[in-house]
């Protein structure tokens, strides 16, 4: 396939500045996003009234729509609105679950969507796809890109510490994930695209060997770049496989059997470390680990609140959440008590 028609899908706009949603006006008003239609808002629960008030002089006539939670049933009632509604666009102004849930209504009123992130706790902000809660758990669905994408570096300065440096993890593990798609290429013959490769490895480079962090706009700004870029790395893939590896199949594990344990990007950050270690690389193992640790970011399953066997059977558990998917953990097939033997030798390694 042509470059030039891999690389359709990116987004129209992509900017990363200090009051975004108070210029979103601006953005709408180019005519490859928005022309004469409705536009549609979609905000969380909770800073829907600021952000309302913050887009009203520009954006007037646009609809305002509540989004509860990051969950498939107000996805589906979101997007119940928009057909009734008729409109050309929709905005996701919030988090990863409101912008989750955003996404995922847009598909199923077939109009485009612009993201708007307040924070940058993970890189679904552009990914295909789209993160949701449902009755029997959690689960990705697949969805178009944003059409366009801001970042708003006032929301993101003034939101919670741990999920901004949460990011920091999620991008980091992409370093695991394409070391894990380059052993499926070599041990399965599965195809493995360069580029989506390269944008994701790109994305993770630029973060480990920076010295300043959150309080930096210069930092946030390259941390958003570096989510947007592995976002789209899927897309262009056409799937999760750049930014997805053993790594997370031992997050969506945990996840699964001690729920609530810790977040997306902190468990990412987690499980790529553990992976390099299972891999004997102590090169990479030391420069994930102190990018970590310089970020304030947990490092040891007692640091999320898990104890060495309760993270022994998230690694066991792990391949079971991504079934096909072929990574170091399923090449090396550990046996339980071989599992609970490095889990114990990571701690001693990483921990002293």
């Amino acid at each position: 396939m042509p470059l030039l028609a891999r690389m359709l899908p990116a987004p129209l706009t992509m900017e990363v500045r200090r009051g975004a949603v108070a210029q979103l006006g601006a953005v709408l008003a180019d005519s490859r996003v928005a022309t004469s239609g409705r536009v549609a808002v979609a905000v969380g629960p909770g800073q829907g009234d600021v952000i309302e008030g913050l887009i009203a002089p520009t954006l007037a006539e646009a609809e305002v729509f509540r989004v509860a939670d990051g969950s498939v049933d107000a996805a589906v009632s979101l997007g119940a609105d928009l057909r009734k509604g008729a409109y050309e666009v929709v905005v996701g102004v919030g988090g990863g679950r409101t912008i989750d849930a955003t996404k995922y209504a847009a598909s199923l009123a077939g109009i485009p969507m612009v993201a708007v992130a307040t924070n940058l706790s993970h890189d679904g902000i552009c990914s295909p796809t789209a993160s949701l809660t449902y009755e029997g758990g959690k689960g990705s669905f697949g969805v178009p890109m944003p059409l366009a994408i801001l970042v708003d570096l006032d929301f993101v300065h003034n939101a919670p510490e741990s999920l901004v440096r949460s990011g920091v993890g999620d991008v980091v593990s992409n370093l695991s994930a394409i070391e894990d798609w380059q052993l499926g290429n070599v041990e399965r013959g599965e195809p493995i695209d360069g580029l989506a490769c390269s944008m994701a490895r790109t994305a993770a480079e630029a973060l480990v060997g920076r010295r300043d962090s959150i309080e930096s706009d210069a930092f946030l700004t390259v941390l958003a770049e570096s989510l947007i870029l592995s976002g789209m790395s899927m897309v262009i893939a056409g799937s999760s496989r750049p930014s997805s590896g053993g790594d997370h199949e031992i997050l969506h594990a945990v996840d699964q059997l001690f729920p609530g344990t810790s977040n997306h990007g902190e468990l990412a950050g987690i499980g790529a470390a553990f992976c390099f270690f299972l891999r004997e690389d102590r090169q990479r193992l030391d420069q994930v680990s102190d990018c970590l640790r310089q970020h304030k970011l947990p490092l040891l399953p007692d640091h999320i609140g898990l104890t060495n066997e309760q993270f022994t059977q998230a690694v066991l558990f792990a391949p079971s959440t991504r079934p096909g998917r072929y990574t170091i953990l399923e090449h090396l097939r550990l046996s339980e008590s071989e599992v609970r033997d490095r889990v114990e030798d990571y701690v001693r390694t990483v921990g002293s």
